[in-house]
């Protein structure tokens, strides 16, 4: 149940709870979004909500990318090895790369061009939309958390600052496949291997192609829940002025240079 129903009256809405997230539109840096889609695609379109589309191109990056072997060729160009880099290189799966990885670069920033606009439109509408939403499995609703929290959480485990602000899609998305990587990287063998003292088999236990999808993992997930934790914030501050103003304010009431006009 909600505390709000739509009832269409509205072309716009700059969010909706329910007991899955809140869901909101705010102004967003384009090139940022797509630096995003460029570090790991699908990130960007997960940073704007657009969920269904996000988990398909992410998907499609961690298969490809093992297919064509990118992590590997791009570890050995690191050490100085070109042409180890260009041997590993599987060129059947790496044409496939090229063209979805230049669509997800440039859909998030057209979308995010767009989704701007649309958020200035529905700020000036300014009409109400629900703010707390109970059901039989969850309940979410609208108040204030700590950016900081949101990070050291993400920091620990990604995944957990999406749980904090209750952004339940994302969360249990990103803890899966941080999970999976966890499991085929062998990071945590590795790290245990590394307080023994073990240091060269911590190093040889490592898988790294698959480790090599934890910085975008990690960065995604610590940036995603501070800017959501953020944006909820500016979004309670919205709802509860226009609660005091439609509930508290006299309907004549207004302040011209500083001074009370009745």
């Amino acid at each position: 149940m909600d505390n709000y129903k739509n009832d269409n009256t509205a072309r716009r809405y700059i969010a909706h709870v329910s007991t899955f997230g809140t869901t909101q539109i705010h102004l967003r840096n384009p090139y940022i979004v797509a630096w995003w889609s460029a570090a790991f695609p699908g990130f960007g379109h997960l940073l704007l909500s657009k969920y269904l589309r996000g988990f398909v191109l992410f998907i499609w990056e961690v298969i490809i990318n093992l297919k064509s072997h990118v992590n590997l060729a791009m570890i050995y160009s690191f050490q100085g090895n070109i042409d180890m880099a260009k041997d590993v290189l599987d060129t059947r799966w790496l044409l496939i790369y090229i063209p979805v990885y230049i669509f997800a670069i440039w859909d998030s920033y057209r979308t995010t061009v767009d989704l701007n606009k649309i958020y200035v439109l529905a700020e000036r509408e300014n009409h109400q939309f629900n703010s707390f939403s109970i059901g039989s499995m969850e309940i979410n609703y609208l108040d204030k958390r700590n950016p900081i929290l949101s990070v050291i959480w993400s920091l620990l485990m990604p995944g957990l600052g999406q749980l904090y602000i209750h952004r339940i899609i994302g969360a249990f998305f990103v803890i899966i496949w941080a999970v999976v990587f966890f499991y085929y990287s062998h990071l945590l063998e590795g790290i245990s291997l590394l307080f023994l003292g073990e240091i060269q088999q911590a190093t040889s236990v490592l898988n790294k192609e698959w480790l090599l999808f934890f910085p975008s993992l990690y960065g995604f997930a610590t940036f995603d829940s501070y800017m959501n934790t953020v944006e909820n914030n500016k979004l309670v501050e919205r709802v509860q002025k226009n609660f005091f103003e439609k509930m508290y304010q006299h309907p004549s009431f207004c302040i011209v240079k500083g001074k009370k006009v009745e």
